[in-house]
């Protein structure tokens, strides 16, 4: 069972699955904001709603937890299952010749031992935000799925399937065998972003905070690219080069 602290985070979960969402605490009988709208999804949905006194939602949390915030308020809510990973790359069949034209490119994630739970969030976040079809996840060395990265995902992990893998190159070799080009990304490489096809269904691997993708990780790549500094900074943090990743490979092929 999870305890989420972000309203946005809460309310996601309530409107695909209410079922999974056990109680609302609060610290007040009027919340204010995301919180009202929380409580109100609450009671249209018979979960139950409890106004706490002293030690409940309101102490003050460890950094590690929630940033340091002091929340009004928490749900409990259960954790979400991963995915099948062939069920994970399951992609519509493709148009007849003459029919509807071929949809847009299709994008995944493989996230190669990220550890940092906040970065994990904003991954789901921005996958989310810009429809990603499913993320994979390494079992050892890797953030697990807490309330944190719930939080920090504001709901996008509510829409992005997962799956949880011990062998991250099974992974990928599977994705190639269901139609997918699989894509590293390194600030070594010598291919700019801006230079990969963006006519192909991609899965995109993003490495570790410090060390980057691991070598067996990197040769199982169909390409590898890098996003290409302009200015004083040489590199990105993990969430915000994948963001930066995922817009760039989401623009149509004919915008160049």
């Amino acid at each position: 069972m999870l305890t989420l602290r972000n309203p946005h985070s809460v309310l996601a979960a309530i409107e695909r699955r209410p079922r999974d969402v056990a109680e609302i605490r609060l610290t007040r009988s009027q919340p204010q904001d995301a919180w009202q709208r929380v409580v109100e999804a609450a009671a249209a949905n018979g979960i139950a709603v409890h106004v706490q006194r002293g030690g409940g939602p309101g102490r003050r949390v460890p950094r590690g937890e929630e940033g340091g915030r002091s929340p009004s308020a928490e749900a409990l809510v259960r954790d979400l299952p991963p995915t099948d990973l062939r069920d994970l790359f399951q992609r519509p069949a493709s148009p007849a010749s003459g029919d509807t034209p071929s949809p847009p490119t299709r994008l995944w994630l493989a996230l190669d031992q990220v550890q940092d739970p906040h970065n994990l969030g904003a991954v789901f976040r921005s996958a989310a935000f810009f429809g990603v079809q499913g993320i994979v996840l390494t079992r050892h060395h890797s953030a697990p799925m807490t309330g944190t990265v719930y939080d920090v995902a504001s709901g996008g992990a509510e829409s992005v399937p997962y799956a949880l893998e011990a062998n991250l190159h099974r992974a990928l070799t599977l994705a190639k065998e269901a139609g997918l080009w699989v894509l590293g990304t390194s600030e070594h490489a010598s291919q700019s972003l801006w230079d990969i096809p963006r006519d192909r269904d991609w899965l995109v691997v993003v490495g570790n905070e410090e060390t980057g993708m691991r070598r067996l990780t990197t040769e199982t790549c169909d390409e590898v690219c890098t996003i290409a500094a302009r200015g004083a900074i040489g590199s990105l943090n993990v969430s915000v080069a994948t963001g930066a990743l995922l817009s760039a490979l989401s623009r149509p092929a004919s915008a160049g």
